[in-house]
């Protein structure tokens, strides 16, 4: 090896190593600060569920949220978090599940969900979605996710003709599997509040 390929190696070698180091502190100076955006986002979106909640507790006791009654019941999806909704008074009054469902057209989508203890869901909130834009990126806006807002059902399902019934969800136009995936989600999220009952 030449004493130019030697000079060259070492600079390269220096510039690899001073990124490195540059990139493991970026990291960690900003690692702190997003983990405090994301729980921020996700007491957010628990408030948009169950927005007459005094106060949110992570459940520890809860069944196997990534088990197979989920997935047998046709589910492709996660129970992330289960947090125990309590009014001002300290008393239960329902859930807030964090849901991952795993068939949407972009990748994984995420969404807190609030139920009643009664069954009643209160709505979805979205903490990650990736979906097409301008199609299944209507799944964010109101008009779609209002439509699980106030309902006791026990499961959903969509329809490309118009909902006709309580437990019927308008299909987004050209987004059906957008549609599928986070009504499934809402699916699994209904039915496992329902096994802790």
């Amino acid at each position: 090896m030449s004493r130019e390929s030697m000079k060259n190696t070492f600079i390269l070698m220096l510039i690899t190593l001073v990124a490195g180091l540059l990139l493991g502190l970026v990291y960690e100076i900003t690692k702190e600060p997003i983990e405090k955006e994301k729980l921020k986002a996700k007491e957010e979106a628990y408030k948009a569920v169950f927005s007459e909640a005094d106060s949110f507790e992570k459940m520890a006791d809860v069944p196997d949220t990534t088990g197979d009654k989920i997935k047998g019941m046709g589910y492709d999806a996660d129970i992330d978090e289960v947090m125990d909704v309590k009014d001002q008074t300290g008393n239960h009054i329902g859930y807030v599940l964090t849901v991952t469902d795993h068939e949407g057209y972009g990748g994984d989508i995420q969404f807190a969900m609030g139920v009643r203890e009664d069954g009643t869901l209160n709505g979805i909130s979205f903490l990650s979605i990736g979906e097409t834009a301008g199609l299944g990126m209507k799944a964010t806006e109101d008009s779609f996710k209002s439509q699980f807002a106030g309902k006791n059902v026990s499961c959903f399902s969509y329809t490309k003709s118009g909902a006709s019934a309580q437990d019927e969800i308008d299909a987004l136009s050209g987004a059906t599997i957008t549609t599928n995936a986070v009504t499934n989600g809402v699916n699994a999220g209904l039915y496992y509040v329902d096994s802790l009952k």
